[in-house]
């Protein structure tokens, strides 16, 4: 069979990394020029762009009006962590692992918290666990979207209204990408450098009224960092919910937040952002659909992730190798492509199977995933005759 031709189309931005992720279409340093730098986030003007960022995070997520929005520090994981220390260990708790940061919860429920009556429920990478083992009646975490593995929840139904536990969910691959049913979710955390391609070390802190009758009911046996302290006196500390941060901000990245915000309202908010989103991931559908040697990680369509999405090699050439033979296959594909300039950052999560990773998330314009189609069958094919050549 002839090779196929190098492809003469490029991406116009071959940014795919799975986080960073690519700015939204048409960014510049110019989007950042009214930042307030040098200025105290506790100014006016600080204040005021946070709890900007807070209102309007609400409004194009829908998050209800009676849950509190929070900026907090250290990303996603300060977000989570600061819930799970804050909250866990007034009932048993059922932790859900489909993937490394999943395991990485578990991993703090059980070796720090030392929590004494702590469940793990794990799927392998490409699945998730099955909703009716969870008991809804014990506090719950889990990542609504997998990102080193491809992967989401496909919806909440299996999240009783009536249930006695919280449910704490890292959605930061999720957010403004999925429908999150805010009604079944205590606690939701994301980062802004995920779907909207904002900077790097701020998380979003998502509080349910029932996460806050927690916080202002339970005090827990371990001593707090003050980074992860939201109660005082036994009230909920109201201010860091309203721009007044635990510790400080970049206000270049608020900026930043603010902009990539705009535009999401400018294009048509959530709904605009999900069709992008699901348009992306189409594209690689029907790709792989047509080239029998590429797979998803996540066989089962209906939890197939539209932002973070992860590939196999599926031909038995490939996949009759060694994990270690695998992985070099898979990493050469990637160099080839990042050599080109086509494709950066699409190595799968060195936790996760040998394969690719493609963000798929609403800054990636369809006609970019369009452009590197071809360049994956084309590296694919070169890296196959080496290994030919090798054999």
């Amino acid at each position: 069979m002839a090779m196929t031709a190098k492809p003469d189309v490029r991406p116009a931005n071959p940014r795919f990394s799975s986080g960073p992720c690519a700015k939204r279409p048409g960014w510049s340093l110019e989007a950042l020029q009214d930042a307030a730098l040098g200025r105290s986030h506790r100014a006016k003007i600080g204040k005021t762009k946070l709890q900007q960022a807070i209102d309007e995070t609400r409004e194009i997520l829908g998050v209800p009006a009676d849950y509190r929005i929070g900026i907090v520090p250290a990303s996603d994981t300060g977000a989570v962590e600061m819930a799970m220390w804050s909250l866990l260990g007034a009932r048993g708790v059922d932790c859900l692992a489909w993937e490394s940061f999943g395991a990485g919860w578990v991993t703090d429920a059980v070796k720090q918290l030392k929590l004494s009556d702590a469940r793990t429920l794990e799927a392998p990478y490409g699945e998730i666990v099955d909703f009716a083992d969870v008991d809804f009646d014990r506090d719950v975490v889990f990542t609504w979207n997998g990102t080193t593995s491809g992967v989401r929840v496909p919806n909440g139904d299996a999240i009783p209204a009536e249930r006695q536990g919280l449910t704490i969910c890292d959605a930061t691959s999720a957010a403004f990408a999925q429908d999150l049913p805010f009604d079944k979710l205590d606690v939701v955390t994301f980062s802004w450098q995920k779907v909207l391609g904002g900077e790097a070390a701020h998380g979003m802190l998502i509080l349910s009224p029932r996460a806050v009758e927690r916080l202002e009911s339970y005090k827990p046996a371990w001593p707090l960092p003050k980074i992860f302290r939201m109660v005082k006196g036994g009230k909920l500390i109201e201010g860091i919910f309203k721009g007044e941060t635990i510790n400080t901000p970049s206000m270049l990245c608020v900026e930043d937040y603010l902009d990539s915000l705009a535009w999401a309202k400018r294009i048509g908010g959530l709904a605009e952002l999900k069709r992008r989103a699901d348009a992306n991931l189409a594209v690689i559908e029907r790709f792989v659909e047509a080239n029998g040697w590429l797979g998803f990680l996540a066989k089962t369509p209906e939890i197939r992730s539209n932002t973070s999405v992860c590939l196999t090699f599926t031909d038995p050439a490939v996949a009759a190798l060694p994990e270690d033979g695998q992985a070099a296959f898979a990493k050469a594909v990637a160099s080839v492509l990042e050599k080109e300039g086509v494709a950066l950052d699409i190595g799968a999560y060195r936790d996760a199977p040998a394969g690719l990773r493609i963000w798929c998330g609403a800054t990636v314009e369809t006609s970019d995933l369009e452009a590197l189609m071809p360049w994956l069958a084309w590296a694919y094919e070169a890296q196959k005759a080496t290994l030919a050549q090798a054999a």
